[in-house]
């Protein structure tokens, strides 16, 4: 009778461990969430502090006519039908989406053929020289880009030299002084500026791409251009949503490169809402027209970048 008590002995004892493991494991996992949580409150105070704050208080500013120092009056949305009556403020975002073309499509499509280019061509070193040229303008900060192609836009710079070379004197002008050529000029920086930022992207999703529907498209009798459309596009879908949906950021929201070479000049023919913006808050002092025009421009973003991305990641998401 003693070996059947020494064999229950051990079941109560296990049975007892087994109840008490759970509540165990249980508050370790607790705290161990309450620790997740809590490495995320610095990050999303930060956000709360810096995004959503400035937010919520443009929001509340656009409401009143205000020169920052003074007492604010409620004008309620005056100044959004303001921003949408004034043609200064609706010229300013149409010159916006104008850059949409420089600073988007033309990068993106450039950096679609050189990508095809250096992958079915190039290697080793050379591929990596590549690269390396075609992104170095993405390194270069935007103030000194909008200064060196102000100078090669110049009357006798780069550009101007470089056609009276050739013989095309006739076509030398002011580039970036030019009610005609100034839009385009700044254009052609911002695109100059993207494209090395959309190679990398692209390249980098072509890595992904099986070589082996290459080699089955060429034993079909594929050729290049129909490889590029068949399977270098598609497998690239969703960087170049990416590339687009950023080069589309920045010619909505561009700034930096118009206020170094034209100061929205001639005129207001490169004025884009970011530049205006600027003004009317530092310039003209009017806050709340500023703050109206900004929550303008964030809706425009919005409105134009989420379809985007919705078509060109449709069939993934």
């Amino acid at each position: 009778m003693a070996s059947p008590r020494t064999a229950a002995a051990p079941v109560t004892t296990t049975g007892a461990a087994a109840s008490s493991r759970p509540a165990a494991r249980r508050r370790p996992r607790i705290f161990r969430d309450l620790r997740a949580y809590l490495l995320v409150v610095p990050a999303a105070a930060f956000y709360l502090f810096f995004v959503l704050r400035p937010i919520a208080l443009s929001a509340q500013y656009s409401l009143y006519d205000w020169n920052g120092i003074g007492p604010a009056t409620w004008v309620g949305l005056d100044n959004y039908l303001q921003v949408f009556s004034n043609p200064k403020l609706v010229g300013a975002i149409l010159n916006a989406f104008e850059l949409i073309l420089y600073f988007s499509v033309i990068p993106v499509a450039i950096a679609l053929l050189a990508a095809n280019l250096i992958r079915s061509i190039a290697t080793g070193r050379l591929a990596g020289v590549s690269r390396t040229v075609l992104f170095l303008p993405q390194v270069i900060p935007l103030v000194a880009a909008g200064i060196m192609w102000s100078w090669m836009f110049s009357t006798d710079g780069v550009v101007n030299q470089f056609l009276r070379l050739i013989g095309l004197g006739g076509l030398t002008r002011a580039w970036l002084g030019d009610f005609d050529t100034a839009l385009p000029a700044v254009g052609v920086i911002g695109a100059w500026v993207q494209v090395g930022l959309c190679l990398v992207l692209i390249l980098a999703g072509m890595t992904k791409i099986d070589t082996a529907l290459y080699e089955a498209a060429r034993i079909d009798g594929a050729g290049p251009i129909r490889e590029f459309f068949a399977i270098t596009l598609p497998g690239v879908r969703q960087e170049v949503a990416v590339c687009v949906t950023v080069t589309v950021i920045a010619a909505l929201a561009s700034f930096d490169i118009i206020y170094i070479s034209t100061q929205g000049g001639p005129g207001d023919s490169t004025l884009v809402p970011g530049l205006q913006i600027f003004y009317l808050a530092f310039y003209e002092r009017e806050i709340g027209m500023a703050s109206a025009f900004a929550i303008v421009l964030m809706a425009l973003v919005l409105v134009v970048v989420l379809p985007l991305q919705r078509i060109l990641r449709g069939r993934e998401s």
